[in-house]
């Protein structure tokens, strides 16, 4: 039987979600942990992969067990075995061909920056040192929501076929000692992210005009686009899927 993971995760301690030899991922950690619990080598599959740093409140992943598994019971055993900066919501019985990256409909991120020092936040979001033009950030927000092809933003030398995104959401928001942007899209770049971010927090702090924008986005070279904002700042808030279509209703 296949099972999706519902989970969430600091990722200060990690270098990412995916298995990289010799360094601390979220996925080896978990899938460590799943081989103890199921007594056998239990390989699990990611909706996607967070980069150094990042963080995930709302993540999914898949993995096949050949008995029946007790899906409560599991959820708590891993909540006790995991270290506490990894959190496990819900296991539940999916379709055998449900896939947790590619049956993804939607995916939600988002940034959190401020012009101040909080204690309390510290590694949950990007400190800049000047106060951003919402407004102005906001119409470069609305102007990203003209394109679909976002070469600008995309890290290189990677192995995707296509560039092409579509996004439904881009906005920027104040939340008391926070700016917080928020983006949605069907799929997203290596670093597009934390890439749109700096480019628009270069139009928010003056350095770039609404016509700069448009041009580096038709540009298509990641070279024209702003710097990348750094990791600590970035959510993974939200993943989309027709559950009414894989998940496998129990008893």
């Amino acid at each position: 039987m296949r099972y999706f993971i519902h989970l969430a995760y600091n990722g200060a301690n990690y270098c990412g979600w995916q298995t990289q030899p010799g360094l601390p991922t979220v996925q080896q950690t978990l899938e460590q942990a799943l081989t103890t619990l199921l007594r056998r080598p239990t390989a699990i599959v990611g909706c996607g992969r967070t980069d150094t740093g990042v963080h995930a409140s709302d993540f999914y992943a898949h993995f096949n067990a050949t008995d029946e598994v007790d899906t409560r019971q599991l959820t708590f055993k891993l909540n006790s075995f995991l270290p506490d900066d990894i959190a496990i919501y819900e296991i539940f019985a999916v379709r055998d061909n449900a896939h947790a990256r590619f049956d993804a409909t939607a995916r939600t991120y988002q940034y959190h920056v401020s012009d101040r020092r909080l204690p309390f936040k510290q590694g949950l979001y990007s400190r800049i040192y000047y106060r951003p033009n919402l407004e102005l950030m906001n119409q470069g927000a609305n102007l990203l929501m003209e394109y679909e092809d976002f070469t600008s933003f995309a890290k290189l030398h990677t192995q995707v076929k296509t560039n092409i995104c579509h996004l439904s959401l881009a906005q920027w928001e104040e939340r008391e000692d926070e700016w917080v942007f928020t983006i949605r899209s069907n799929r997203f770049l290596r670093n597009m992210v934390r890439s749109v971010t700096g480019t628009l927090l270069d139009l928010g702090r003056g350095k770039l005009t609404l016509d700069g924008l448009r041009q580096i986005i038709e540009r298509k070279d990641r070279c024209a686009a702003g710097a990348s904002m750094p990791p600590q700042g970035l959510f993974l808030t939200r993943v989309e899927y027709p559950f009414e279509e894989i998940r496998i209703q129990q008893s």
